[in-house]
């Protein structure tokens, strides 16, 4: 028997606004159809096949997973179409992934001949060999080659080996920077073409710029993932507003030591310690202006300076963080709510898997 308002939700929790997320959902797959551009999103925002199953509805190709464990608990769930764009490396990590790949269809990345060497040792004699993309780095910084021709000749490797079979591009690229992706796109395939081989799936992905992603017209899909729930990050970035963030952090003030300090009881353990740039580590909702300007593990420090009479010991809040997708990993469950009615309340399915 779950709650059956908010009201009645012990805190801290995860309350998802269900409508805001199904409306997010809905406007960005509105946006790719406007523009051709299948979307694959990243379930590592949410971690719930409840969500996975409506994005897949609402017309997604397919999902990416970030890990192999999330891979496996959306296969449990039914969902058959998965692209893990990771560098899988390891025995036992490499025996779960052919396991996983027997039961989906499966693709991967990898951005150096070592991985391509273990993937190819653990599918030699598959009955299906496995895709495989090359991640580029095309300014993130992250993993992926550094050049096109780098692209090229990790390419022809994995044509080469026994058990896999080259599937094409994939980038996750540096913020406002849909040209240069673009342009290392083009010249990859160009250069595959010389070489014969066909990249048939350049993957592209990221929030941030989600409104932009036409602008890579390499891409034949791209991979958002927060966009669901959006957070205070990606309203920075323009890509909704406060008033479209599905996801917040329902709080209790404990404490008010003095006229300008409060104190809830959402510490690191409950909100990411992620600033990404921003000040503070997640804004009030009830109290415009006020942030939570510090964290120990189990105290969030509310900075009340701009408004000293607004929140008393009692008072329930709700807080958006800076990244939920961190903040889906440290709960066990989350509250799906329209207004203030509690519709259900999930596990959350892929929590902890980081493997």
């Amino acid at each position: 028997m779950h709650p059956g308002t908010l009201d009645e939700i012990d805190t801290p929790a995860v309350v998802i606004d269900v409508d805001r997320a199904m409306a997010n959902i809905d406007r960005a797959q509105a946006y790719a159809d406007a523009h051709g551009l299948p979307l694959r999103p990243h379930i590592k925002t949410h971690k719930l096949p409840f969500f996975a199953h409506a994005q897949m509805e609402r017309g997604a190709i397919g999902i990416t997973v970030q890990k192999i464990g999330e891979g496996e608990v959306m296969a449990d769930a039914g969902l058959t179409d998965l692209f893990l764009p990771y560098n899988i490396v390891g025995t036992d990590k490499l025996k779960r992934l052919r396991a996983l790949a027997e039961r989906t269809t499966l693709s991967v990345t990898a951005d150096s001949a070592a991985t391509v060497k273990g993937l190819s040792a653990a599918f030699a004699g598959a009955d299906r060999p496995l895709a495989v993309l090359v991640e580029c780095d095309t300014g993130m910084g992250r993993c992926g080659v550094q050049t096109p021709a780098e692209a090229r000749a990790l390419a022809e490797i994995i044509d080469r080996a026994e058990g896999l079979a080259f599937a094409g591009l994939m980038a996750y690229p540096a913020v406002g920077k849909p040209a240069e992706t673009q342009a290392f796109f083009a010249e990859t395939i160009a250069d595959l073409a010389a070489a014969g081989l066909q990249a048939r799936v350049v993957s592209n992905g990221g929030t941030p710029d989600l409104w932009r992603a036409h602008e890579v017209t390499a891409a034949t899909e791209h991979r958002p993932g927060t966009y669901i729930y959006l957070d205070r990050y990606q309203v920075t970035k323009g890509v909704g507003t406060a008033d479209d963030c599905a996801l917040t952090v329902l709080a209790t003030v404990v404490s008010r030591p003095t006229a300008t300090r409060a104190i809830v009881d959402a510490g690191s353990k409950a909100l990411t310690a992620d600033t990404l740039g921003l000040p503070g580590f997640g804004a009030v909702v009830e109290v415009p202006g006020v942030l939570v300007s510090a964290l120990s593990e189990e105290h969030g420090f509310v900075d009340l300076a701009a408004a000293p009479n607004g929140l008393s010991v009692g008072d329930r809040v709700r807080i958006l963080p800076n990244h939920a997708c961190v903040v889906s990993n440290l709960f066990d469950v989350v509250h799906l709510v329209s207004g203030d009615r509690v519709v259900d309340v999930l596990p959350v399915a892929a929590r902890g898997r980081v493997g």
